[in-house]
């Protein structure tokens, strides 16, 4: 585990709304570390440290506290909806060697065929991975492929240790030609729009057509 994973957090013994507060304003993050049958520990980590580590999805933390320390998985994070600022996160005790699932982001690479584009049908796939070894994403090419193609997460490579665990016929992607605006002509005897109706040179009817 590299250095950069580990944080430094304080045992929490005040809560509330109130002590959350007081804890964002000193640069900290109010979590709660679970799992493997142990009691919720209430802890908080430094902000800054922290929302660098949770850029990455499915981050780990070693996690040192006063009395222990613990390998985490930052399971859920929860924002501010204005200002995207971290508030509260919720983390998973794992062990060396075990397996999680989590959902994974699949990335396309490479250029489909002249004039299509790629459809993204769904954005992540669940796979079951080494909880010390997760894949930060998945990439797929489609370089050259048509209209009509379509990538499957049965088809997604995926690295030694991990499965699997969404349908294998979820569809991934798709190529599509990109649907044309076409012009909508006047229908005849239509009377044209303002831009378009001539102007009147004093000969009675110019713009009443037929």
């Amino acid at each position: 585990m590299s250095d950069n994973n580990l944080i430094e957090a304080d045992i929490r013994t005040n809560f509330g709304k109130g002590a959350a507060r007081k804890l964002r304003a000193a640069g900290k993050i109010p979590a709660v570390i679970y799992g493997h049958g142990t009691d919720p520990i209430h802890v908080a980590v430094p902000a800054h440290e922290t929302t660098l580590l949770a850029r990455r999805s499915n981050a780990l933390m070693d996690l040192k506290m006063p009395d222990d320390q613990q390998l985490v998985l930052i399971k859920d994070i929860q924002r501010d909806p204005v200002r995207q600022i971290i508030e509260h996160l919720d983390l998973v005790i794992i062990r060396k060697g075990e397996k999680v699932t989590v959902d994974i982001s699949v990335r396309a690479e490479g250029e489909p065929f002249s004039g299509t584009i790629v459809q993204i049908e769904h954005s992540t796939i669940s796979v079951e991975a080494e909880a010390t070894n997760i894949p930060e994403f998945f990439t797929v090419s489609v370089e050259g492929l048509e209209e009509g193609a379509r990538i499957l997460a049965g088809e997604v490579s995926l690295p030694a240790g991990t499965t699997l665990i969404s349908d294998p016929e979820l569809m991934v992607l798709s190529i599509h030609v990109p649907a044309k605006v076409e012009e909508v002509a006047p229908v005849e005897g239509e009377t044209p729009a303002a831009s378009e109706v001539p102007s009147d040179n004093g000969n009675p009817g110019d713009s009443d057509g037929e």
